[in-house]
């Protein structure tokens, strides 16, 4: 039996429900709002608008359809440069292919693990020399790490050029007191089944123009003109949230500040238990910046007896997920004929990361477990 309990399985950062969302889906039920509308969705949307800084909202299947109308609405078309934060989940970049767009991959800076200023400036003028501007600019808060905001920033107003937010990971984290995703001309958050908060599947594109959020629920709703018949003068989606996902939403939002002290306390534990193997590294918030550490993630030292791959087969071995730090899109096979500005930074974090598990429903005897078993590995 105990045994059996100390092999039970520990995951990277499962759904965790908070006990209201139950009742939001029954009423969903009751009233028979079971479709890609109803007063839930309005609802939801009417406090992310509350957390963003009361910028317009609208609730979509996922973060990754969010990040599509964002490039539509900024007019990116076939053949345009778009410039991506190498360092991500390849939701990021997807996007910009669907709109028969070019990606170009900007590596990471040594600090946030985000987007290098200086490289992606240099992207920039190299567009301009080649009379290519870009048309936007992809930035990924990683892991809930806000990046470099001021600096790119500024670079993204000197040459005029939009800026899309991925904040997929990173809703709840702000820098300088300000909430991410609402520095640039669109923001977008996810709430994938493994995120902060879940609806399950979802996501949500925010942005202060009203008139823009509304063509993206127009575009969301395939595009249908007002008329009293089905009728369509352009081409649209099926990328509305549904009123029940958007009922189990309701219910993660009443949750999401003892999350966010979760996550950041998970971290905490880790960098404290773990504290006297110096091979171990942590990533941490920069002035300004707070972040919801939605994943801890470590790095292995240049020097390290152990590697990347070794602590997570030992982890595995004892049924305790973890996993690699994303594999940089400038090294995907998908994306290999892309053009890039590298600096190796992304491609070493990818070599010597890992994320712990770092569910908000582990215990703390889990958390105990999973360091006790990196130390068992470090001091065999």
């Amino acid at each position: 039996m105990i045994d059996l309990i100390e092999k039970k399985k520990i995951w990277l950062s499962s759904p965790h429900m908070g006990g209201a969302e139950r009742k939001y889906v029954k009423d969903a039920f009751n009233t028979n709002w079971i479709a890609p509308a109803g007063p839930h969705i309005l609802n939801f949307e009417k406090k992310l608008s509350a957390l963003s800084n009361g910028f317009e909202v609208t609730a979509l299947s996922s973060g990754t359809a969010s990040l599509h109308l964002a490039l539509i609405l900024l007019g990116v078309k076939k053949g345009d440069r778009v410039l991506c934060s190498s360092f991500t989940f390849s939701a990021s970049a997807n996007p910009i292919a669907y709109v028969g767009a070019r990606p170009v991959f900007i590596d990471s800076d040594i600090d946030s693990w985000n987007m290098c200023p200086i490289l992606l400036e240099k992207a920039i003028e190299d567009s301009i020399l080649e009379n290519e501007k870009p048309k936007a600019i992809m930035l990924v808060h990683l892991y809930g790490m806000p990046a470099k905001i001021d600096e790119i920033m500024k670079i993204a107003t000197k040459y005029d050029v939009p800026v899309i937010e991925d904040a997929a990971e990173a809703l709840g984290s702000t820098y300088k007191n300000k909430p991410l995703g609402t520095f640039g001309t669109f923001g977008v958050y996810s709430f994938n089944g493994n995120k902060i908060i879940t609806t399950s599947g979802g996501g949500a594109l925010i942005c202060k123009d009203k008139d823009l959020v509304e063509k993206a629920k127009f575009l969301a709703t395939q595009a249908r003109d007002d008329k009293p018949h089905y009728e369509h003068s352009e081409i649209g989606y099926n990328y509305r949230m549904s009123n029940i996902c958007a009922a189990i939403g309701l219910g993660q939002l009443e949750v999401l500040e003892e999350r966010i002290l979760q996550k950041r306390l998970i971290k905490l534990f880790y960098k404290k238990e773990l504290s006297s193997i110096n091979e171990i590294s942590f990533l941490d918030e920069t002035e300004g910046s707070y972040s919801n550490f939605w994943l801890t993630t470590i790095l292995l030292s240049e020097n390290s007896t152990i590697d990347r791959e070794q602590l997570r087969l030992h982890l595995e071995k004892e049924n305790i997920e973890s996993r690699p730090l994303w594999k940089p899109m400038h090294l995907q096979p998908v994306f290999k004929e892309c053009k890039s500005y590298v600096n190796g930074v992304s491609e070493d974090l990818f070599n010597r990361g890992l994320c712990l598990p770092s569910g908000t429903n582990m215990s703390i005897t889990d958390l105990k477990r999973v360091v006790s078993k990196i130390m068992e590995l470090y001091e065999a």
